[in-house]
């Protein structure tokens, strides 16, 4: 309900004067608080009063905090900062319906929200103001010393104070610094990098629209919105990441490529890699987060099988040779390198990267940063290393010929190489080779082996159940009809707080490893398609993604679903 639906209202009844209202407002207005808050604060209208008021107008029944116990499995179902936001609480549960106290029963937008939030049906109760914060500080308590409290923060901004600024308008660089000087938007800032790094979130996208300013968060792969702040606060915002990543606040026009360090305690620090984008409505920055304490190089840890890591693992460890891991962006094919070059890494060894960009700093390993502006690209790079006396070389990606040609070259040369590849399969990495000019026979005389991996979400440990799933689903998926009657898995999500509520906590590897040996070889030779040689290699032995889904499924630790969005049929 508006604030002025609402005050005419209460006029109309006679439980207030338009002078009350009028001063009310103002108050309202300055705090940013609600106008019922105020005239029960200011003395104009008896909390109870209003309460019943508001209840015999939009037909709901009203509810005494005070004198109820709500259960705490009840509570758990709408997390704090959105008590806070919504100014309500949950108080009872009735198969598919959710109870909540509300102050405000008009606000659909808050309904929608929580119904889309807790799957649950909506039944509005409303309570006083004081009742619902006094019952959020009891069930929940203060915010813990790691939670983001984000309405507090933004409760600090003084709206009025900042200036809306048309991208068509030149911005005054000086108005842009002071704005992103200012401590509230520089603590929401800090809050939002802390709060990405304690949810383990890999990427923060703060995102412009036309009437909107949002932030999202990755987590396990998958975007989540965690807020939307005022939109006049979006340049002060843009400028203070630009400021904290050494770029222009003046140019607003080209994209902008940076890092932020953050101090995480003594001994922890993190990374963001930053990337601002101008888009219609303003610059969009994406924060790819590089923590190196969570680096995983322990291959047997990374979702690697038995079989397919000795494959992987014998192929590195030859003399010479090229191995290529190939899949999405995101699909961890960095981690996968790393851990390879972890694994090789000996002090008998000369081992060079080049990365675009470094993601993380390997101690032992000369890592070269390429920079396509001064012609320091993948090509110039691995020219340079063969001038340096290399053992093991690491090309960050093969994007065109002349890169995919030195590559070869120094495999087979008497030098390790490894590199990643675009394309969705291991099968269809040798046909783009091809495609890209390189001849069959080199092909053949440099691959040691190619790597597909996909990241598919793990199933929550906390709230993990069997569930059942119908038959032709899992033959659908191309589960073996043996193996169909075996216990299935997903997570329970709703009220764990270990995932937040979404059954999946962190990821796991699939891998797809296809060794050249002779007999692959000689079918390259022949000019086999992509397809006749897939079957070819999984007559040889090769799991394909889909049958590496297929084993994490049965062994629980990931779902059907996560199958199906990860992989493709064989």
């Amino acid at each position: 309900m508006s604030k002025e639906r609402l005050g005419e209202l209460l006029i109309r009844e006679k439980l207030i004067s338009p002078v009350q209202l009028k001063q009310a407002q103002d108050k309202a207005k300055r705090d940013g608080s609600r106008l019922g808050f105020e005239l029960a604060r200011m003395g104009f209208i008896n909390e109870t009063d209003l309460t019943s008021f508001l209840s015999k107008h939009f037909g709901v029944p009203s509810v005494n905090l005070s004198g109820i116990q709500i259960p705490e499995n009840i509570v758990a179902l709408i997390p704090r900062e959105v008590a806070v936001r919504h100014q309500c609480i949950p108080v009872n549960r009735s198969g598919a319906t959710l109870v909540i106290a509300m102050a405000d029963p008009s606000n659909i937008y808050a309904i929608d929200d929580l119904k889309f939030m807790t799957g649950y049906n909506i039944e509005v109760v409303v309570a006083s103001e004081t009742g619902i914060e006094e019952a959020i500080h009891k069930y929940y308590g203060t915010p813990a010393a790691n939670e983001i409290d984000y309405d507090s923060i933004l409760g600090e901004l003084d709206l009025d104070d900042v200036d809306y600024v048309d991208d068509e308008e030149a911005a005054d660089v000086n108005d842009l610094a002071r704005a992103s000087e200012d401590a509230p938007v520089i603590r929401l800032v800090n809050h939002i990098l802390v709060d990405a790094i304690k949810r383990g979130a890999s990427d923060i996208h703060i995102e412009p629209y036309e009437k909107e300013f949002r932030v999202r968060f990755r987590i396990d792969g998958v975007l989540n919105e965690v807020m939307r702040p005022p939109i006049k606060l979006k340049n002060a915002m843009t400028s203070r990441m630009k400021i904290m990543a050494n770029l222009d606040i003046a140019e607003r026009r080209l994209p902008q490529d940076g890092r932020i360090k953050l101090k995480m305690g003594r001994n922890k620090e993190m990374d963001f890699r930053v990337s601002v984008l101008p888009t219609l409505f303003g610059e969009k920055i994406v924060m790819r987060l590089l923590d190196k304490s969570n680096l995983q190089l322990d291959m047997t840890k990374l979702g690697f099988d038995a079989k397919p890591l000795k494959v992987f693992k014998d192929a590195i460890h030859r003399p010479f040779g090229m191995c290529l891991v190939t899949g999405p962006t995101g699909s961890g094919k960095t981690t996968t390198l790393y851990s390879a070059l972890s694994e090789l890494n000996k002090v008998s060894e000369n081992i060079s990267t080049a990365e675009d960009p470094v993601e993380f700093n390997l101690p032992g390993i000369n890592q070269c940063q390429m920079h396509e502006s001064i012609g320091l690209n993948f090509s110039a790079a691995l020219r340079s290393f063969l001038r340096q006396d290399p053992d093991i070389i690491m090309v960050g990606e093969i994007r065109d010929f002349e890169t995919a040609e030195i590559a070869i070259k120094a495999a087979l040369t008497g030098h390790m190489v490894l590199s990643t590849l675009h394309t969705n399969d291991a099968p269809s990495t040798i046909s783009r080779l091809l495609n890209m000019g390189i001849e069959p026979f080199l092909v053949t005389a440099s691959l040691n082996v190619i790597v597909a991996q996909r990241l598919a979400r793990r199933i929550c440990t906390d709230c993990k159940e069997v569930y059942e799933v119908p038959e032709q689903t899992l033959l659908d998926l191309q589960v073996p009809e043996d193996r169909i009657k075996e216990p299935i898995y997903r997570g329970r999500g709703g009220d764990c707080t270990n995932c937040n509520g979404t059954g999946y906590r962190g990821r796991v590897a699939l891998y797809e490893i296809l060794g050249c040996g002779d007999e692959l070889k000689e079918y390259i030779l022949q000019g086999y398609s992509t397809a006749e040689l897939k079957a070819e290699a999984i007559r040889l032995g090769m799991d394909s993604l889909r049958m590496a889904g297929i084993k994490k499924l049965l062994e629980g630790v990931t779902t059907p679903e996560e199958l199906l969005r990860n992989t493709a049929p064989d």
